[in-house]
């Protein structure tokens, strides 16, 4: 995934695990353990989930891996996940490339070759396209961390039907039988995640309501993003830094009085980034 979305994505996925597994996977597990994994020999970064899953076929490592936009050199990427989880960890590797992008997927999903009995290869992966998801089809299940993708989903419908789709999605929400605080959570994602279909103004005007309804700033995933954020710039001392984490926000369909808040920025100084 490019790095646009580096600030909040661990933060926007880390609780859509155990859905995303029974869901999108099918997969049946007793027991599950994150594994932190740093690929050092492919890009010197953090993979986004990995997984050590119990199931009644023997434990797995379960990669699940998140992309807003088409890399042509995927398969390549993620056949080196693999083998470095193999080698680090001797676990069998389940993968999957969960895509968010605005695009159709154009991304090949294997890589093969056959010189003959001891020179070939045959490796796949499963790529979740979460266009092609039907608003109707999550909301008629249980798997409510999956709400937060819901502005994502559906994408023949989501054109049709344009910021209406997104009003039906923040309703859904809204009517989840959980407790305000998770609410807030799914809500907040929703809106960043928003961002990479929808434009800026309409996440505005939709989510206007809810959030002053759930007072989002309190719920802990924005609270993580924040602390993040600046602990960021902190580190680096640097207004550059601020700069660049206020773009990724208004990228993310944030409103300006919030990154202002967020990066201590004018709210002018904010406005001159739009352009």
């Amino acid at each position: 995934m490019t790095q646009k979305y580096d600030i909040t994505m661990k933060n926007i996925f880390s609780d859509m695990a155990d859905d995303i597994m029974s869901y999108f996977l099918g997969l049946q597990y007793t027991k599950i353990d994150e594994l932190n994994i740093e690929f050092e020999r492919v890009e010197r970064r953090d993979s986004d989930m990995i997984f050590k899953c119990t199931t009644d076929k023997g434990n797995v490592a379960v990669h699940i891996e998140f992309q807003s936009e088409n890399d042509g050199k995927m398969p390549y990427r993620m056949l080196r996940y693999s083998l470095e989880i193999m080698e680090k960890h001797n676990l069998l590797p389940y993968q999957i490339v969960v895509y968010i992008g605005k695009d159709n997927v154009k991304m090949a999903n294997s890589l093969s070759y056959d010189f003959g009995e001891q020179n070939t290869l045959d490796y796949k992966y499963k790529i979740i396209n979460v266009g092609d998801i039907k608003y109707t089809d999550v909301v008629k299940t249980d798997y409510y961390d999956l709400y937060s993708l819901l502005p994502l989903m559906d994408k023949n419908r989501r054109k049709e039907e344009g910021e209406k789709y997104l009003e039906r999605c923040v309703e859904a929400i809204k009517d989840i039988p959980l407790d305000i605080n998770k609410k807030k959570d799914i809500a907040f994602k929703a809106e960043i995640l928003s961002g990479i279909v929808f434009k800026r103004e309409v996440i505005e005007k939709v989510f206007s309501e809810v959030v002053k309804m759930f007072r989002i700033e309190e719920s802990e995933t924005y609270k993580m993003i924040i602390e993040k954020g600046i602990e960021k710039g902190i580190e680096r001392g640097a207004k550059e830094e601020k700069i660049a984490i206020a773009k990724k926000l208004l990228e993310e369909g944030m409103d300006i009085d919030k990154i202002a808040k967020i990066t201590e920025l004018a709210k002018e100084e904010i406005k001159k980034l739009i352009n």
